[in-house]
């Protein structure tokens, strides 16, 4: 009788718990690990609006994939490497997700890659940028959808690197701006750079800076140009040296709309972008710009396009996989993947899975119905037109 008890309560408690696991099992748990708050604060919340933007358009504004509700858990690393790195220890291990999302900053990055590779769990780098991320520090479990270091730079080469162009480069002195200069470099063919300037990431005085990077290009013949990679701050205070007076320019990436406010002392400022809204023409980029000017009565913005195609990465890979959120069969569906964007096609490569993408070289152009040096597109400049370098040790 006692036995017969004991079966008929076990039998109970399996039919109690049975419903549970099956909706726990419906669901797909994506941590987004972001700084939500911190130096990088404005990138980070772009990112955040993308993701959710392109989750929900890639749904259909069901948030549904294969059956399942998928689940967002965003949490705020403050772009401080080791909460960053405990904040994905936390949501693999306690919140048990399937899969992470971000972060903001490379350091950061940096910091959580070994966490990814302990949990066996994947992780999709948006938007931390240093080549290191998809490179020496790799391992498996991580796939990047946001552009790296040599995409950035090497699209700046094709618009800068031309015969007679002295180029002297300022950029933070950290993963971001090293990776970033670096990469810059190797593409340089033409060209000649003649000095390389790391300041540090909080400067705000660029006084001294400036003054060894006027040292290093005055009195040099022919175009002389000195190439900015920074992330936040205003780097371009370095105009106020009066560099014209030396016949000196500014060259620089894309960069988000109040930081491109500056860029209006610039008109003809060449550079290449990975994003500007009015640049790529498809209907997904159309869809999130008319979605972002009715929820926020303003235009998406470059990282905002970034966590969008995440989320199209993301719900692509789910599809493909028929929901199976198992890391081996994820890395087996992603690798090689390709997936539409706000930015036209990407893939991911199976060497090292950074996205391969297109960016877009662009020259300034003053027009006062916009409060930032608008990009104007020179050209598109095509995924297969870059020789992005394989730097990992796969």
């Amino acid at each position: 009788m006692h036995r017969r008890t004991l079966i008929a309560l076990a039998a109970l408690a399996t039919a109690f718990v049975s419903p549970l696991a099956l909706s726990q099992a419906k669901e797909i748990k994506i941590a987004h690990i972001y700084s939500k708050t911190g130096p990088l604060e404005a990138y980070g919340k772009q990112t955040a609006t993308g993701f959710m933007m392109g989750l929900d358009y890639a749904t259909g504004g069901t948030m549904m994939v294969a059956g399942k509700k998928i689940v967002v858990i965003e949490k705020d690393d403050q772009g401080k490497p080791d909460q960053g790195k405990s904040l994905l220890a936390a949501a693999y291990g306690d919140d048990k997700v399937d899969l992470a999302v971000g972060p903001t900053a490379s350091p950061v990055a940096l910091a959580m890659l070994p966490v990814a590779e302990e949990y066996k769990k994947i992780l999709l780098v948006e938007p931390a940028v240093a080549d290191s991320i998809t490179g020496d520090k790799w391992n498996k479990y991580i796939f990047r959808t946001g552009r790296n270091s040599s995409q950035d730079a090497i699209s700046n080469a094709v618009a800068l690197d031309k015969e007679g162009v002295t180029i002297a480069t300022m950029a933070q002195d950290s993963a971001f701006g090293r990776d970033g200069v670096k990469a810059f470099k190797e593409a340089i063919k033409k060209g000649k750079l003649v000095h390389e300037e790391y300041l540090p990431p909080a400067t705000t005085d660029f006084t001294a800076g400036g003054q060894r990077l006027i040292d290093k290009l005055k009195g040099l013949p022919g175009r002389k140009v000195i190439f900015i990679i920074w992330a936040g701050g205003n780097p371009f205070k370095i105009a106020d040296m009066d560099l014209k007076r030396h016949g000196i320019e500014i060259a620089t990436g894309g960069n988000i709309l109040p930081a491109m406010v500056a860029y209006k002392q610039f008109p003809g400022m060449e550079g290449a972008a990975y994003y500007y809204f009015g640049m790529p023409k498809n209907p997904i980029n159309e869809a999130m710009v008319s979605r972002h000017y009715s929820q926020f009565k303003a235009p998406p913005d470059f990282f905002t396009a970034g966590g969008f195609s995440a989320a199209m990465a993301v719900v692509t890979a789910l599809k493909n996989s028929n929901g199976d959120t198992n890391a081996n069969t994820l890395i087996k569906t992603m690798e090689g993947m390709s997936f539409d964007t706000p930015k036209g096609k990407m893939t991911f490569r199976k060497e090292d899975h950074q996205a391969m993408q297109s960016m877009y070289h662009f020259k300034i152009k003053v027009d006062p119905a916009f409060a930032w040096g608008v990009p104007e597109l020179v050209r598109e400049i095509k995924a297969e037109e870059m020789a992005i370098p394989i730097r990992n040790k796969r």
